[in-house]
């Protein structure tokens, strides 16, 4: 593990907001680290393109005369809408803006962009070192055992860390990374570790499978890293299904907040449905930062 280079872990928390019941504790994970990051912060909010327009198509429904009335109407009508939601979003970053404010975060940036969440991300990466998400949106908040489409969109498409908040929040006091061996399991490890975010707070690392020496190996390697940067640190093998052993695991040892891998670049592994990462997202009651 000693040949992972680990990029420099600098630019802002980027945490975007809505009017769903996941933007407090957005907004309050987001305070949280950046307090102890010392990064800036940029709260986001992003006015969808309305898939739902009135402006439909009448012809041989109503008359011409009546119907360029009607889509004039209508037209009007979606200015008027497009301003009210407009209006909705620059309220929200400012209550946002001062929730974080309260939590002793200065100098706020807030934005508002036109357009499709993931793209405005994609776009913002190489400035951005994190991002905090609800993890359903506000089309979705009360569809419960399930997360909001962009949240899948999003860490399929972005390579920097995303953490997926719950709809309550609390300092987190333990955390368990759910460590499988791989490269990017791997690169955690050493993120972890030059990272000030966790640190102070014990850290579990837990991998999924059968007890072998070279599992052993890799988790002691890991371990090691962890508690040369003054973690207290704990180290597990657990048996079964990834996602049921390490809800099991987070329930017996009371972590609050999880970290993990994103899902593999390969085309058939984009194809599969029901994948660990999905499955931890849509099952656990605790936060979730995802890993590229």
């Amino acid at each position: 593990m000693t040949d992972i280079v680990v990029p420099a872990m600098t630019g802002k928390v980027i945490a975007c907001i809505d009017d769903s019941q996941y933007a407090e504790s957005v907004c309050d994970y987001a305070a949280w680290c950046v307090a102890r990051m010392d990064a800036p912060l940029s709260l986001l909010h992003e006015l969808d393109k309305d898939e739902s327009s009135l402006a439909q198509n009448f012809s041989g429904s109503i008359g011409l005369g009546a119907q360029e009335a009607l889509l004039q109407e209508l037209a009007g009508l979606d200015q008027q809408r497009a301003r009210i939601a407009l209006e909705q979003g620059k309220l929200m970053l400012q209550a946002a803006a001062q929730r974080v404010e309260a939590k002793g975060v200065p100098h706020v940036e807030t934005r508002q962009r036109h357009g499709e969440l993931v793209d405005t991300l994609v776009e913002l990466e190489p400035e951005t070192r994190m991002f905090v998400v609800g993890k359903r949106g506000h089309r979705t908040a009360s569809a419960h055992g399930h997360i909001g489409s962009h949240v899948e969109s999003l860490i399929r498409a972005l390579h920097k860390p995303v953490l997926i908040a719950q709809q309550s929040f609390a300092p987190p006091q333990r955390v368990m990374m759910a460590f499988d061996g791989s490269l990017t399991m791997r690169k955690g490890v050493h993120m972890m570790a030059a990272s000030p975010l966790f640190k102070g707070l014990p850290c579990h690392l837990v991998m999924v499978g059968p007890d072998t020496d070279v599992a052993r190996a890799q988790l002691a390697e890991a371990s090691t890293i962890l508690i040369k940067a003054g973690f207290e640190t704990t180290t597990a093998i657990v048996a079964g299904e990834a996602d049921v052993a390490l809800t099991h695991y987070q329930q017996q040892q009371n972590i609050d907040l999880m970290i993990m891998g994103a899902y593999g670049h390969s085309r058939i592994r984009h194809l599969i449905l029901g994948s660990t990462t999905t499955a931890m997202i849509s099952k656990t009651t605790i936060s979730l930062m995802v890993l590229r």
